[in-house]
């Protein structure tokens, strides 16, 4: 299995852009630059709708703590995996995609050569030491055409980017803080999950890895 391994990157570095599949790139530190304004972001959006470890349909608890903002949001349960305009536990609607969030996604597509998406979901997850998540599809979306947009922040972990089928081979992709995933088109629906997160304190999150993903599902 390779292993990619991108430099340290200080947040005035400028992104390196790695092809990782026909469609899919890693962008290097290209959310750096969003840092500061990202953060408190996401600390509002987590006030409104708290991180929670969703029940899968199998009725196992996920490791993985998440929330979303936008006009629809990811959720699971023992009925099946499906988007929702409300969170579930306060009968709410998701909170609004900050505008910061949805000039990241947009420029991070262009920069892989996807020039018309605009999310309207966002998925947050936060892992914590020991966090994982299995190979999985993005699937529930209505629309295939639209990439997916996954940013890394915090504590480093190792991406597992499969085929189009679950035994397919596994690249085994470095993310760092401010590291940017895009994939879609003929990549799209590729396999994908987080080997279990090693406990290696970033100086800004602490122990802990955010991830969001942005997504067109509507």
């Amino acid at each position: 299995m390779k292993m990619q391994f991108p430099e340290m990157l200080e947040e005035t570095a400028p992104p390196r852009r790695i092809l990782l599949g026909e469609q899919a790139y890693l962008l290097g530190g290209f959310a750096l630059p969003y840092i500061s304004q990202l953060i408190p972001e996401i600390e509002q959006v987590c006030k409104l709708s708290p991180f929670r470890n969703m029940v899968t349909p199998g009725g196992y608890a996920m490791s993985v703590g998440l929330t979303n903002c936008g006009a629809l949001g990811w959720t699971t349960h023992r009925r099946g995996y499906q988007y929702t305009t409300q969170d579930p536990d306060s009968g709410n609607a998701w909170p609004p995609m900050p505008l910061v969030f949805t000039r990241l996604a947009t420029e991070a597509a262009r920069e892989a050569g996807f020039n018309a998406f605009i999310p309207d979901a966002c998925l947050i997850n936060q892992y914590l030491p020991g966090s994982k998540l299995s190979l999985h599809q993005d699937k529930n979306e209505r629309d295939f055409r639209f990439p997916i947009v996954s940013v890394s922040l915090g504590m480093p972990a190792i991406f597992l980017f499969g085929g189009n089928a679950r035994s397919d081979p596994t690249q085994r992709v470095f993310l760092q803080h401010g590291d940017v995933m895009v994939w879609g088109g003929v990549d799209r629906l590729r396999y994908h999950g987080v080997m279990p997160l090693k406990d290696n304190p970033h100086p800004l999150l602490g122990s802990r890895r955010i991830n969001f993903t942005f997504r067109r599902a509507g």
